[in-house]
């Protein structure tokens, strides 16, 4: 582990919480913050690690691996809320909190960190292909679903595609980018790409709630063992079983390991769905995943 990146993954969090709590900056930060951690600092790394990449069979096993562990979501909190009894908006919120970890904001840096540099570009195939894909379409049918809205088309869906940022950086990167650029725009990428970790992690500090919403403790707890131990749990079942070995698993692991996402979180309090618990997933999710991520990235794979 680089533990320097790691301290600083810390540091920022805490003070981006103190920020929050004693109100320095403005209330709109978190959002502006976001807005340039995806336009300028993800698009970036995306274009700096890209083309990189070398395309072969092994990373279907990557994409692979968010989507089967969305089938798993779906079938384990649908038979726990059955069994626990649980609201529909309960359920909702873990179907989004369970199935979405912060696989981008979180996921990048402490892929950096944990793992190292080399390993980015695996962490960018899980987050586009597989988390980025599923909010759009399955997070969105969930909202829909228990949030009163109207069910989204294939147009809608397309269209918030299409507008994502870091996948357009994504497409550029697999074309046009070479993988050695010329130094000015290679020190230009770097420069924004470093800047990704303190940002995001600000961010997030900015975000996190951290009330406990005492008469929803039974679907919080379900919700966090399920992200945080079953769900790396059975990616790293499935990384030998997809033929995938080395840093390429380890980064699979890791980032099925994630803590539930922040804006799936946000999206769910938007939406009135269990705000409490939605908030709460999000808050302790990403405490306990700077406990349980170091973890994961140490047990063997392949």
């Amino acid at each position: 582990m680089a533990f320097d990146a790691f301290a600083l993954v810390l540091a920022m969090l805490a003070l981006g919480y103190l920020f929050q709590r004693t109100k320095v900056l403005p209330p709109d930060a978190a959002q502006t913050l976001n807005l340039v951690v995806l336009y300028v600092c993800l698009p970036a790394a995306v274009l700096r690690y890209a083309p990189r990449l070398q395309l072969e069979p092994a990373l279907l096993g990557v994409v692979a691996v968010p989507w089967l562990l969305l089938g798993a979501t779906v079938l384990l909190v649908g038979a726990l809320s059955r069994w626990l009894k649980f609201r529909d908006d309960e359920r909702a919120v873990l179907l989004l909190a369970v199935a979405l970890g912060n696989t981008s904001f979180l996921g990048y840096p402490l892929t950096r960190a944990l793992i190292g540099e080399h390993a980015l570009p695996y962490a960018v195939i899980y987050d586009q292909f597989g988390a980025f894909i599923i909010l759009s379409t399955f997070g969105l049918w969930v909202l829909a679903r228990y949030g009163g809205e109207h069910t989204p088309t294939a147009g809608e869906i397309a269209r918030r595609i299409v507008r994502f940022p870091p996948l357009w950086a994504l497409v550029l990167g697999f074309t046009v980018m070479p993988a050695e650029p010329p130094a000015w725009i290679a020190s230009g990428l770097q420069r924004l790409s470093d800047a990704l970790l303190p940002l995001a992690m600000l961010t997030i500090g900015l975000s996190v709630r951290l009330a406990l919403p005492r008469d929803e403790l039974k679907p919080l707890a379900t919700g966090l063992l399920l992200k945080l131990l079953v769900m790396p749990a059975l990616a790293w079942a499935l990384v030998p079983i997809l033929g995938l070995h080395g840093d390429m698993a380890r980064t699979t692991v890791l980032e099925a390991a994630m803590p539930p996402m922040v804006t799936a979180g946000a999206l769910a309090i938007a939406h009135n769905l269990a705000p409490r618990l939605a908030a709460a997933l999000v808050g302790y999710g990403l405490l306990l995943s700077l406990l349980t991520l170091p973890a994961w990235v140490r047990v063997p794979v392949g």
